[in-house]
């Protein structure tokens, strides 16, 4: 029998809240000049993390009624049964343990889930992992002319894709400079043609990532990547046009990241080269598992490991720290706040560090697909909001498109803001009056955004500048616009890794206090099922399109009409 969750309306912190928010009037303003301490309370470390809470639209009552939500909806031993391997994710019956993936070797006591002892099932694939890894990176591993290996492409979906493009993007100055990634996800047959049309299948090789093997995407482009190698190898007389050369082809440019052994040794590929993970592993929380092995290549295994270990030091704040210090605790009771007390329906996240280019893009599933549910983890409908729309992109670029709207907008969209103080490339414009430091003008950007967006500009001082009467409204910036800021020394594999595991586990804290299941995923199958439906009538099946609803038929229609014939 399943346990419900504690709904949190029912709780007196609720209900505190909701006094709370009646009396509630925003004033960073005021509480800054009250307060000359509310920065330094209100800022907190997490690993290499500074984390500054105080342009946040929260009062010391505010947080302390959130805190206390979070113990009457029994977030201590939501934790405790999530670390300890219970099958929290109750709609497919499994453990949610994405955190023993980065647990040391040393790790004592062992952890046994099932009647497996998950640290040494961990362990013993990374060491896999990490061999490959090496043999790729050093050389040894080569193709079937005997090259090394100068391309590796991931072929995934979802989070075997996401994850991993995330942190090579992020972590380029860590790569090796001789093994380039690349990254197929998508099912239009432009992705794959563009990511392979300038390479060369003798040093190219495939990571195909479906924990299944079966995911259509993937498979699909997979099999195309294996044309596409096969069409090549045969051009440039490499290999003979026989079923023999091609099935050792296979063998020496494809592995897998998979627990499907059988369909992996059908698609041509030695089971021996193939990496598994477990069932408890969610797609959008695998990184740090197999679906790594394309980062681990870039990276080495010192960068990966160090990568795990920053996870690892966030996964140990969340189970050490008071919740009153809680970093991701206070950061997922801050997105409750806003999306059930003041009407927030989106979040930005702003990352001043170019390499993170697509860290929002990760979060998106990580916090979308956790999060975007209608019912509770026993089945009952939820009883408040669910889920904020993650979006962003990097600063000063985002200046320049959406901030607009966050400053003199009607939506409230808090932000978080991420920054780090030493940068990859320490560049100086030399042409440029006085010749500053490029990092230091675009952190002068970073703590200036925060800064307006908090603060804003009265219409006295709009006046004050000489503004025109009429013109004022236009220039006043209201403020109270709520922003949280994260700095780190500099974007290392830990950073990185901490990064991640602070919003796994923000996604987590919301999650448990709306009382639902953030683990599973059931809201992405019924699209793909339908497509499998469709695609006959796609192809031009009669009996099949005469069976679709008339828009959807009109639309095939179309499609079938101006198609241009192979």
């Amino acid at each position: 029998m399943i346990t419900p969750p504690v709904d949190a309306t029912t709780t007196s912190a609720w209900a505190a809240l909701t006094a709370h928010r009646a009396a509630f009037t925003p004033d960073l303003r005021g509480w800054f000049a009250a307060d000359p301490q509310r920065a330094g309370r209100l800022s907190h470390g997490v690993g290499d993390l500074h984390v500054d809470l105080s342009k946040n639209l929260v009062t010391d009552e505010t947080l302390e009624i959130l805190v206390r939500l979070a113990h009457e909806v029994d977030l201590e031993g939501r934790i405790a049964a999530m670390l300890a391997g219970e099958h929290i994710n109750v709609t497919e019956n499994r453990a949610v343990l994405h955190t023993a993936l980065r647990r040391p070797a040393s790790a004592n006591p062992r952890l046994v889930v099932d009647g497996q002892d998950v640290d040494a099932d961990v362990q013993a694939e990374l060491a896999k992992v990490f061999a490959f890894a090496e043999r790729v990176r050093s050389g040894e591993w080569t193709g079937v002319t005997g090259a090394p290996i100068r391309t590796v492409v991931n072929i995934g979906i979802g989070g075997s894709d996401l994850g991993p493009v995330m942190a090579y993007e992020a972590l380029k100055p860590y790569a090796a400079d001789h093994v380039e990634l690349r990254f197929v996800s998508n099912i239009d047959p432009t992705d794959v043609a563009e990511t392979l049309r300038d390479l060369d299948p003798t040093t190219t090789l495939f990571i195909v990532a479906s924990k299944t093997f079966g995911t259509l995407e993937t498979l699909t482009n997979a099999r195309l990547a294996r044309q596409w190698m096969w069409t090549g190898l045969v051009a440039a007389g490499a290999i003979e046009d026989t079923d023999d050369a091609r099935s050792a082809a296979v063998a020496k440019h494809f592995v897998a990241v998979s627990t499907a052994l059988d369909k992996v040794a059908a698609f041509g590929i030695d089971p021996q080269n193939a990496f598994g993970f477990w069932d408890w592993v969610g797609g959008r929380y695998s990184l740090d598992s197999a679906i790594g092995t394309s980062l681990a290549v870039a990276i080495g295994p010192d960068g990966f490991r160090d990568l795990l270990a920053g996870m690892h030091s966030v996964d140990e704040h969340l189970r050490t720290v008071p919740f009153e210090r809680n970093v991701p605790v206070l950061m997922g009771l801050l997105n409750v706040w806003y999306v059930n007390f003041l009407g927030a329906h989106t979040h930005a996240v702003l990352p001043y560090a170019q390499y993170l280019h697509r860290f929002a893009a990760y979060l998106q599933q990580l916090t979308m697909e956790s999060n975007g549910k209608s019912v509770r983890w026993d089945g009952t409908p939820v009883t408040t909001d669910t889920g904020e729309v993650f979006w962003g992109e990097p600063g000063t670029n985002g200046q320049h498109a959406f901030y607009q709207l966050i400053h003199q907008g009607t939506r409230l969209v808090p932000a978080d803001f991420i920054a780090v103080a030493t940068p990859a490339h320490p560049l100086v414009d030399q042409a440029a009056p006085g010749a500053p430091d490029v990092h230091e003008l675009f952190l002068a950007n970073f703590f200036a955004q925060t800064k307006a967006l908090a603060f804003g500009k009265t219409a006295d001082e709009v006046r004050a500048e000489g503004t025109a009467e009429e013109i004022v409204p236009a220039r006043v910036f209201g403020g109270n616009r709520p922003t949280t800021s994260i700095m780190a020394p500099a974007l290392t594999p830990a950073v990185l890794g901490q990064l991640i595991a602070l919003y796994e586990h923000i996604t987590f804290v919301q999650g448990i206090v709306w009382g639902i299941d953030s683990f599973d995923q059931w809201g992405v199958e019924l699209g793909k099922v339908l497509a499998n439906q469709i695609a006959p009538a796609v192809a031009g099946d009669a009996a099949a399109l005469d069976a679709q609803d008339p828009s959807t038929r009109g639309l095939i229609e179309y499609y079938l009409a101006h198609r241009r014939r192979r």
